[in-house]
């Protein structure tokens, strides 16, 4: 770059080839930005309690309606490589943690924002990156010391207080969805279902052994909690009984009919006496594995494959009901739910003492809804409740839908909150106690990186302003407010009053969430974040 004037004096800037090329990388970067951002926009109204929702319009019409950050941007065609990242990122936080899908996309926003301004300064983008980093860090660290740990008896065993916070924790994440109407009755469902899977010993929760299952029709309080299986579909024979009393169940993956020879065969029959001897041996097969079954003890059949007429006919002849077509993931359930082993074949039903291999449950019973042809079978009281399923009802697709994303959510927090006892308080309380914390903390760096860890500050600012601004509030007014109550009475826990309770304290609410959610959201859109601002170009394969 160099200074000069022209014939009246008056000076101008001539630009070299390579400040010409930091000029490209600059516009790259803001380019990426940009794009970023639109994409957080569009979830930003959609963060807390009184968020809006958003329609979503498939190629075939069907129509979604939810505030779900995940499922929104998953819906969302999306071409360029950059808000590509934006996805991914709600994506990686459903996968890891199941809630804060929205609110890390805002952050990441946020952040964004904060980072365009930095590099219109002049700061390099690694040097904004690396302080973003350093501020992260501090406040993890700092949510961490002004963390709640829930307390638990002396042996690590839930208690009825810490069961009551796990339901305040699922009521919390409730709060934000559609079917917030009911959340008490939800809430108390999703710990129930945690709680009947959780490994307590090892602080882990197997959430794919809670199956969740579905019928249109009803009414969304008439879902609940089976202990047990419920499966999408019927007694094979209509005139079978309907309700079996301590079922004894035989699960098998082998199907009810003759072997069939693996290569190409033709069989030609050239009179009645050949047919009826062909049918006489399909006869026999028939009969000696409906007999094998019965001489198990079993007093139930579910099968993978299905089977036809013949064998379903005598199946009910031997006073034997039995169950087609069930999926090989249900299969698994039911076999880890009743204790059954499944059996592959005929013959290892019969060996050694065939008890040992069916499964046992209270009651199972085929239940109608409405028509003859909508029905469902409930496997309940098992003898081993590590299974379970929570059955929703709701009035139509749309709202199923939507109640089990918002059940999913729910489920993960109670899960975390197993995995880890510690808790801190929402409403915004916990981006801007960690705001005023970095804020300090920025006064300790030397080099340019403290410009970064202030607009690191400043951008955990936009999450409380969002809050307050979808709840119908000024946004900058009850974030000074919150800021200043904070300094003044040292107390963490203040934060917007979203449902105007006339209450700021988060404790007293019973506002909260998972200490790990809230780390993971801040590291989340940090690292995207820091990958974005260490691109500067996007290179098509194939191009010059």
């Amino acid at each position: 770059m160099a200074l000069t004037f022209d014939e009246y004096g008056r000076p101008f800037l001539i630009l070299q080839e390579e400040s010409k090329e930091r000029v490209k990388g600059l516009e790259a970067q803001k380019s990426n930005i940009k794009a970023a951002r639109a994409l957080a926009n569009v979830l930003r109204t959609s963060l807390g309690p009184r968020g809006m929702d958003k329609i979503l319009m498939s190629p075939d019409n069907e129509v979604t309606v939810t505030n779900d950050g995940a499922t929104i941007l998953d819906s969302i065609d999306v071409t360029n490589p950059i808000a590509k990242l934006i996805v991914d990122l709600s994506k990686s936080q459903d996968n890891e943690i199941g809630d804060g899908t929205t609110g890390v996309v805002v952050l990441a926003g946020a952040l964004l924002e904060q980072a365009e301004k930095l590099l219109d300064k002049g700061i390099h983008g690694t040097r904004v990156a690396h302080g973003f980093e350093s501020a992260c860090e501090h406040a993890c660290e700092y949510l961490a010391s002004i963390s709640d740990r829930l307390a638990l008896d002396a042996d690590e065993k839930i208690t009825p207080e810490f069961e009551q916070k796990l339901t305040q924790t699922a009521r919390s994440t409730l709060n934000s969805k559609i079917i917030n109407r009911h959340r008490d009755h939800m809430a108390d469902i999703c710990v129930q279902a945690v709680l009947s899977v959780a490994d307590l010993g090892r602080k882990d929760v197997n959430l794919d052994l809670i199956k969740i299952e579905s019928k249109v029709g009803g009414r969304l309080e008439e879902t609940q909690l089976v202990k047990g299986i419920v499966l999408d579909k019927d007694i094979s024979h209509p005139q079978m009984p309907k309700e079996i009393k301590d079922a004894k169940i035989a699960i098998l993956t082998c199907p009810f009919e003759p072997p069939k020879p693996k290569t190409k065969h033709k069989v030609d029959i050239g009179d009645a006496d050949q047919y009826r001897e062909l049918h006489q041996i399909e006869q026999d097969y028939f009969k000696k594995q409906v007999e094998v079954c019965k001489a198990s003890g079993a007093s139930l059949i579910i099968c993978q494959w299905g089977f036809d007429d013949e064998a379903n006919y005598l199946l009910h002849q031997a006073k034997l009901p039995a169950v087609r077509w069930v999926g090989g993931v249900e299969i698994e359930l039911l076999a880890i739910a009743t204790g059954a082993r499944i059996v592959p074949r005929f013959e290892e039903l019969e060996a050694g003492d065939p008890k040992k291999k069916l499964g046992h449950a209270g009651t199972v019973r085929e239940v109608s809804f409405g028509t003859t042809k909508d029905r469902m079978i409930f496997v309940e009281n098992c003898s081993n409740s590590k299974a379970v399923t929570i059955f929703i009802r709701g009035g139509n697709k749309m709202l199923i839908e939507e109640a089990k994303r918002s059940i999913h959510d729910a489920l993960c927090m109670v899960r975390n909150l197993i995995r880890d006892n510690r808790i801190v308080y929402g409403g915004g309380s916990a981006e801007i106690a960690c705001a005023a914390k970095v804020e300090g903390f920025a006064g300790e760096v030397k080099t340019a990186e403290q410009y970064a860890v202030r607009a690191f500050a400043e951008a955990l600012e936009a999450i409380p302003i969002a809050l307050a601004e979808n709840s119908g509030l000024n946004g900058v007014a009850a974030l000074t407010a919150v800021k200043a109550a904070q300094a003044k009475t040292k107390n963490p826990y203040l934060g917007v009053d979203c449902m105007e309770r006339g209450e700021k304290d988060m404790k007293v609410q019973q506002v909260f969430e998972t200490l790990i959610g809230k780390q993971q959201q801040f590291r989340l859109a940090t690292q995207v974040v820091k990958m974005i601002l260490k691109i500067d170009d996007v290179i098509t394969q194939g191009e010059q």
